[in-house]
């Protein structure tokens, strides 16, 4: 029995780690959606030309793995989140996107599974 309950944590601890914290599962994108100042507050961040709110500098450290893995350990929740931001940025600040799609896939390596990850009903 004993030996069952250490197995089933060490399971849970390995897919647990599997995905991002879902520390943010529940953060309130209306404000970046609702507020072109905060929205191009966060793009200035991750493009290393603005300050960085706490929130924004744990969001900057995973766009590289993320848009790699096509948003491999996000939950469904943040999926939801990330494609609902990324979609404002594309609508209303295009030079905006651009200059982060030169910044984090120069090459465009990503682009065409990263716009299939957009495309998806969530």
């Amino acid at each position: 029995m004993k030996a069952d309950c250490v197995l089933l944590a060490t399971l849970i601890a390995v897919v647990a780690a599997d995905f991002y914290s879902s520390k943010y599962d529940s953060f309130d994108v209306q404000p970046l959606l609702e507020n072109d100042r905060i929205l191009l507050s966060y793009t200035k961040c991750f493009l290393d030309e603005g300050p960085c709110t706490p929130d924004a500098k744990d969001f900057k450290k995973v766009i590289p793995e993320a848009l790699e893995t096509t948003c491999g350990k996000c939950s469904p929740k943040q999926k939801q989140l990330i494609r609902m931001v990324v979609k404002a940025v594309i609508e209303r600040h295009p030079e905006a996107w651009q200059q982060l799609s030169d910044k984090f896939d120069k090459d465009r390596k990503f682009k065409d599974s990263f716009d299939k990850f957009l495309a998806e009903e969530d």
